[in-house]
């Protein structure tokens, strides 16, 4: 399994409407073969920070995923609402489903 975790830091005029440029990324990413996980959180330390959680299959679908065209078109698509350039955590996680993770540390 491969997770991949990002922040963005998002503009505080485009706070309330963030998932309005990401609501065409979001279908796409969670229609792909290999993904099994795709959620947006809202930051708790951070009101104009967003929280994306991303789990594929394996290191194929993950590059599947970072190299398809809707990729592409999402971060076209948010780039106005960023404030800067998101910070991206990946981590390869070894077994293949959720029960097989165990203890999951992601550092930033």
């Amino acid at each position: 399994m491969y997770f991949i975790v990002v922040k963005y830091q998002v503009k505080p005029e485009f706070v309330d409407t963030f998932f309005e440029h990401t609501a065409e990324f979001t279908a796409s990413t969670r229609a792909e073969p290999g993904n099994l996980w795709f959620d947006w959180y809202r930051s708790v330390e951070d009101a104009n920070e967003f929280v994306l959680v991303e789990a594929f299959a394996d290191d194929d679908a993950a590059s599947a995923h970072v190299n398809s065209d809707h990729f592409t078109k999402g971060i076209e698509a948010m780039r106005p609402a960023l404030a800067s350039t998101p910070k991206i955590v990946s981590r390869k996680v070894e077994g293949s489903g959720w029960d097989e993770m165990g203890e999951l540390k992601i550092e930033n």
